[in-house]
């Protein structure tokens, strides 16, 4: 069960849409364009998942699963997608089978993966080459956010697509925006995987520092998250950090992959990144500990 949360949808005429990838954050985010009213087709490599989906999801309008990403997105309006990297991506839009080869002149093919912005490029060229528009559109906000429809989303590529796609978008967010051409919506969620790195590592070594020095952490960090030093990593993860609870959230390997994309993107522009270089490290010594499937907050780990 995806442990969906209610929310009130703006209302937007339905639409046909497809959506690709139903993992922690796809499932949810297509159960929100089902509960909002549209008419959803979903494809999953595991067709069981896609099974479950659909159970979970049945409504009036009859939502159904597809055998390949090209069934899926056959007569869409709007094709969603959601999958682990750059190669899975191009799994699911290129080829005989992929969801570009059944999309109609004129859909919207929205891929909210977090991805490298140069495959973003290279998908919005060949998706204009076929007469329709790639947009891409990472997203913020986890699981939870996932879940209780109020992702946030930083979207690049043509803005008369971006316009039809928003309010449709917004069944699974709290926030779309427009931030440029193809790639700048990558971009952007390079530049908030670079703050939370810093912020979670800043996070880290004050509690440790507080807790070594026999302060009661949950007591300061409701002081100090009134003031300058508040933060979301703080008012969500400090408490568990405290408690040394780990076993949730995004995982330590999905960061490292993120982080990788930010560093190949800053050798290619000349940005200068030694704090984010530094935490990518201290990220695999989280791995080296077996942390890969701990959130992110268990960078403390290290320095206990």
């Amino acid at each position: 069960m995806s442990n969906i949360h209610s929310k009130t949808y703006t209302p937007c005429p339905p639409l046909r849409v497809a959506f690709l990838g139903l993992g922690v954050m796809g499932y949810p985010m297509a159960g929100h364009l089902a509960l909002a009213g549209h008419t959803v087709t979903v494809y999953n490599r595991n067709p069981a998942k896609a099974a479950a989906w659909c159970a979970e999801f049945a409504q009036p309008q009859a939502p159904r699963s597809a055998a390949t990403p090209r069934a899926a997105a056959k007569g869409a309006d709007i094709v969603f997608c959601c999958v682990g990297n750059d190669d899975d991506l191009r799994s699911v839009t290129l080829g005989e089978t992929g969801a570009f080869a059944g999309m109609a002149a004129d859909s919207v093919f929205v891929d909210h993966t977090t991805a490298s912005a140069s495959v973003a490029r290279e998908l919005a060229a060949a998706a204009q080459a076929q007469g329709f528009t790639f947009i891409d559109a990472p997203v913020s906000g986890g699981q939870a956010g996932a879940q209780n429809g109020l992702l946030t989303v930083m979207c690049g590529g043509d803005a008369a697509a971006f316009a039809r796609v928003e309010p449709v978008a917004m069944a699974f967010a709290r926030a779309i925006t427009h931030v440029g051409d193809s790639g700048a919506g990558q971009l952007a969620k390079m530049v908030n995987q670079i703050c939370i790195a810093g912020v979670v590592q800043g996070l880290s070594e004050a509690i440790a520092f507080g807790q070594r020095a026999g302060l009661d952490m949950n007591q300061v960090l409701d002081v100090i998250g009134k003031g300058a030093a508040q933060s979301w990593q703080m008012d969500n993860r400090g408490k568990t950090m405290v408690a040394d609870q780990f076993e949730f959230g995004f995982a330590v390997d999905w960061m490292r992959k993120d982080l990788g994309l930010v560093l190949d993107e800053a050798k290619r522009n000349g940005s200068r990144l030694p704090l984010t270089a530094l935490v990518d490290q201290f990220y695999a010594d989280v791995q080296h500990m077996g942390g890969n499937r701990w959130d992110t907050s268990s960078l403390i780990r290290r320095l206990k």
